[in-house]
């Protein structure tokens, strides 16, 4: 084998070792979740569950489902008004160039330094004199501050490379700002929306600083909390707890899977090509 050859195997050894190190929480989650009780306190552990079972799993359709569906809702109100509030503000400082939007650039940039719980306590005192306290839409404008800002650049930077003869265009044929927005830039930005939404989602679904500021103890709480609460209350249920971590995790590592090459595109700004 050559020395090049030598090297490339070395390299994809030490890849998937440390791959697998960085994954190897993953399957012990996996594994627990399937461990009947009694094997819970095994010496040494078994790293196969030779008795599997499904208890962990049923756990959750019987007391998670609820914080299940609360998240899905706060996750999709996250990405519609993240998405509604972003794209328009992204193509205003990428193609109609207003006055100030260096320096709105560079506000959004230092408005993703704030510590979450600064803003957390911020929402907190505000709500409480609007009486949004422990509410679902709430948290989902909550969670949007921390999504609209890395939203509004990601559009920015992906709309600055639409061609301008193409809005040229569409101003000859008598389309104004808004009708050239709708009809083409928006359709030409979807590689960055499904970014924008997918992240925004993300940062929603596990989302829990907010969470436990601003709804715990209401009748609806997302998943983060329905999981602390099934920590303090069953700390000796592992199989429960992970299966629900693991139930938690599904979504957002599906969508990931069926986004990632509009994500790729995505963060790759400038690029126009579909």
């Amino acid at each position: 084998m050559s020395r090049n050859g030598k090297r490339t195997w070395g390299k994809t050894a030490i890849g998937l070792l440390l791959t697998g190190i960085m994954l190897f929480p993953v399957y012990w989650m996996l594994n627990v979740s399937f461990t009947p009780a009694q094997d819970m306190r095994k010496t040494p552990p078994d790293l196969f569950p030779a008795d599997a079972t499904l208890e962990g799993y049923r756990a959750v359709l019987d007391q998670q489902l609820p914080y299940l569906g609360t998240s899905l809702v706060i996750g999709l109100g996250t990405v519609a008004l993240t998405v509604a509030l972003a794209a328009p503000a992204g193509y205003a400082l990428a193609k109609l160039r207003p006055r100030g939007g260096g320096i709105l650039g560079f506000v959004l940039l230092a408005a993703q330094m704030i510590p979450g719980i600064i803003m957390a306590m911020g929402f907190y005192a505000i709500y409480l004199s609007l009486g949004l306290l422990q509410s679902v839409p709430g948290l989902i404008v909550a969670d949007s501050t921390l999504a609209v800002p890395f939203a509004v650049l990601i559009f920015t930077a992906f709309m600055s490379g639409i061609p301008g003869e193409l809005l040229q265009a569409a101003r000859t044929d008598g389309a104004g700002p808004l009708r050239t927005f709708w009809s083409i830039v928006l359709p030409m930005s979807r590689n960055a929306v499904v970014t924008v939404s997918l992240f925004a989602f993300l940062w929603s679904w596990s989302d829990f600083i907010f969470a436990s500021t601003l709804v715990n103890g209401g009748a609806h709480e997302p998943i983060t909390l329905g999981i602390y609460h099934y920590i303090g209350n069953n700390n000796q249920e592992w199989n429960a707890i992970m299966a629900t971590a693991v139930v938690a995790s599904l979504p957002a590592a599906v969508i990931l899977v069926l986004a990632q090459r509009y994500v790729a595109a995505g963060v790759t700004a400038g690029a126009v090509k579909d």
